[in-house]
């Protein structure tokens, strides 16, 4: 027989593994062991199968990253020109005080050449002026074009000719006032271009630069300042809204054309100093001498003699302005260069105005460098101006006498 099996008892024993904990006990399981951390390992040691790179990959690798860095650091500096562009045209009109100057001393230098020449207007821009055959065929090409053809048209008609002539200078006073600007602008344009081409023997390189500059004012706005337009855009506020399309359009348009005559300044300084420099004249330094002792230019005999009778002097002189009209551009970039190079080419007009006889192209080129002194400058100009207006025209105080202490007589 075999032995019995003892199977109930192992279900017995699978029951009670089966079962759940009685209820009311609480068995805690054992923490489970943590392991510890691991090691770090080392790096696996290089094999002595790996190749290194070669030279050529590594240095291809290498100009590579150059000029990505490079190209990087180009569309950044393009990005931050770009910003700085857009925020210089866009965010407000530049120059209005230097600009309001040139408007004034434009007009001032219009009334004193019509001025001054009323007496002669006749003989040298009308129909005494024939003699030179520009009445029947004109030299310049402006009298061709209709709306420069005013003055050449009238110029066999005395009487038309003077109330043309006259016109112009109401004009030119409206232009120092800035009254209706955008309206006079034009009309004054076309007729002193007119007037000035008329007779080409009796003009200078001022005129060129006259005309040049008023083109561009025509796009500015020179009228914002101390004129009888900007008092009346106080009261009643500007044309358009700002920041409005317009008014942005008209602000582009302003600093642009400050940008182009502040251009043509830098190209005639520029390109006149590198004329000179040319000139054996100019190069062994008695250049300044040589105008001053004839009778065209020489207006003041005995000045131009005080001045050109000390050699040195005249080399200063001649080396001197080539080196200013070349540098100019240069010193407007900071502030010390700038007051030396406004102050120096300051004097140099001055005294091509006063040794040469050439105030009117001295006072056109002094207007166009007006430009340059920035709008906080003239601002405490104009307003340290007006205080000692107001102080010159206020009541001084009463003076209180002093108590003069009596006198005695000694009998």
């Amino acid at each position: 027989m075999s032995a019995p099996v003892k199977t109930s008892a192992r279900k017995s024993d699978a029951k009670k593994r089966k079962d759940p904990a009685p209820q009311g006990t609480t068995t805690s399981a054992p923490a489970p062991a943590t392991a510890p951390p691991a090691a770090p390992r080392d790096p696996a040691p290089a094999t002595a199968n790996t190749v290194p790179r070669s030279l050529v990959t590594r240095l291809l690798s290498f100009v590579s990253s150059m000029i990505a860095g490079l190209w990087a650091m180009v569309l950044s500096a393009v990005d931050r020109i770009s910003a700085f562009i857009g925020d210089w045209l866009f965010n407000g009109k530049k120059a209005l005080y230097g600009l309001a100057v040139t408007r004034i001393l434009f007009g001032v230098t219009a009334v004193g050449l019509l001025a001054s020449n009323f007496g002669t207007r006749l003989y040298t821009f009308g129909s005494g002026s024939a003699w030179n055959g520009e009445l029947a065929e004109p030299v310049s090409e402006f009298p061709k074009i209709w709306v420069f053809s005013a003055f050449h048209a009238a110029m066999g008609n005395d009487v038309l000719y003077t109330a043309l002539y006259l016109l112009l200078g109401v004009l030119a006073v409206l232009f120092v006032l800035g009254w209706r600007f955008r309206i006079v602008l034009p009309v004054f344009f076309c007729l002193w271009v007119g007037f000035i081409e008329a007779n080409d023997m009796v003009g200078d390189q001022g005129d060129n630069m006259f005309r040049i500059a008023l083109l561009l004012l025509l796009f500015a706005d020179p009228a914002a300042r101390w004129s009888l337009d900007a008092r009346r855009r106080a009261k009643s506020g500007e044309w358009f809204a700002p920041n409005s399309q317009p008014a942005l359009l008209g602000t582009m348009f302003h600093n642009l054309a400050l940008v182009a005559l502040a251009a043509q300044v830098f190209f005639v300084y520029a390109s006149g100093a590198l004329y000179k420099a040319g000139g054996a004249p100019w190069e062994e330094g008695y250049a300044v001498y040589n105008p001053l002792q004839t009778a065209r230019f020489g207006t003041w005999p005995v000045l131009s003699d005080l001045v050109t009778a000390w050699g040195p002097m005249v080399t200063i002189a001649s080396w001197g302005s080539i080196l200013l009209q070349v540098a100019f551009p240069l010193m407007l970039l900071t502030r010390p260069t700038r007051l030396i190079g406004l102050l120096g080419i300051l004097s140099f007009h001055i005294g091509i105005a006063v040794l040469m006889g050439l105030p009117w192209f001295s006072l056109t080129m002094i207007a166009i460098d007006a430009i340059f002194i920035r709008d906080r400058t003239w601002g405490r100009l104009s307003a340290g101006t007006k205080r000692r207006w107001q102080e010159a025209g206020a009541a001084p105080p009463p003076a209180t006498p002093e108590a003069v202490p009596p006198v005695r007589t000694v009998v």
